[in-house]
């Protein structure tokens, strides 16, 4: 998983029960490519002392001229917005879900990621999930309207939106 500190944009890399340093070495070349040319605004990252993250991973990085910050031992607050986004995760799905194999964890954690960039507000953005457009839409009347609920995840998460 990778967060974008700036915009809270959340990318879901892949699911694996055993990580090695290839397997995260590819998800970080998964992520430069998907990324593309939004790549170049990114300067930081930041990321603990795993031994997983090797120098191959940290290269990745490095040819995009993205600086590795390294977190201090045994301190999860130097990297909180990461923590809080494992939090929300944990919190509003995986403690409600059983997760019966790696492809449906991946299921799972792609669905959310959606909703977490299209729909979910962010109080560092203005109540304004990360994807959200420049100007928002004008409400309407609320009496000339009516609000649609749309079920995500068997229903652990929902979205309303305005019904034309």
């Amino acid at each position: 998983m990778f967060l974008e500190h700036r915009t809270r944009r959340l990318h879901i890399a892949g699911v694996t029960t055993h990580p090695t340093g290839e397997w995260v070495t590819q998800q970080a070349r998964n992520l430069a490519y998907n990324l593309g040319t939004r790549v170049e605004s990114l300067r930081f990252l930041i990321r603990d002392r795993d031994a997983k993250y090797t120098r191959a991973f940290d290269a990745v990085f490095h040819t995009e001229d993205i600086e590795i910050l390294k977190t201090p031992p045994q301190a999860p607050k130097a990297n909180a917005h990461c923590e809080r986004v494992i939090g929300t995760l944990r919190r509003e799905i995986l403690d409600h879900m059983l997760i019966v194999n790696t492809r449906h964890a991946h299921r799972v954690l792609t669905e959310y990621e959606r909703h977490y960039k299209h729909h979910r507000p962010h109080q560092a953005r203005d109540q304004q999930p990360p994807e959200a457009p420049a100007q928002p839409p004008k409400l309407l009347h609320h009496s000339h309207t009516h609000v649609l609920r749309k079920r995500l995840l068997s229903g652990l998460v929902n979205e309303y939106h305005w019904a034309p």
